[in-house]
């Protein structure tokens, strides 16, 4: 074999390992931001879930306390809503799932007299807001 050759042969080894690597760390990169993109989607899935969830149970407590409207303010359904939302909170964040499990036992706590105590309105609506600003803290960090 003459220098000539060998230095064709050598340029193309050269290359075609040097291929071989940027489609590698192409293929990797890619699998690793459609796992992510997957992720973020399936955040952003749950935290609207919650959000429409949250404000579905702000509507019943309302119902409940300044209507006196005992079918849409049933703590029953009240109930379902909050369970949801402790549910889906654990593909949120652990910052979102904390403040649900909050709202969870205040409203364990609180049901009963929703339709009597101001106070305890107020207080379940401020909770409702914290896990509200906490899935747009979630929101917002998503690579």
């Amino acid at each position: 074999m003459d220098q000539d050759t060998a230095q064709k042969l050598r340029l193309f080894y050269i290359t075609s390992i040097f291929s071989i690597a940027f489609a590698m760390l192409g293929f990797t990169y890619n699998a690793w931001r459609m796992e992510v993109t997957e992720d973020n989607s399936n955040i952003r899935t749950a935290a609207f879930e919650v959000l429409l969830q949250l404000s579905q149970l702000q509507q019943n407590i309302y119902a409940a306390h300044y209507d006196k409207n005992t079918q849409e303010g049933n703590p029953r359904k009240a109930w379902v809503t909050v369970g949801l939302v402790v549910d889906m909170s654990v593909f949120i964040s652990p910052d979102v799932q904390a403040q649900a499990i909050i709202l969870n036992t205040r409203w364990s706590e609180s049901w009963s007299v929703v339709a009597e105590d101001e106070k305890v309105v107020k207080e379940l609506i401020l909770q409702i807001d914290e896990v509200r600003f906490r899935i747009n803290t979630a929101l917002r960090n998503l690579q």
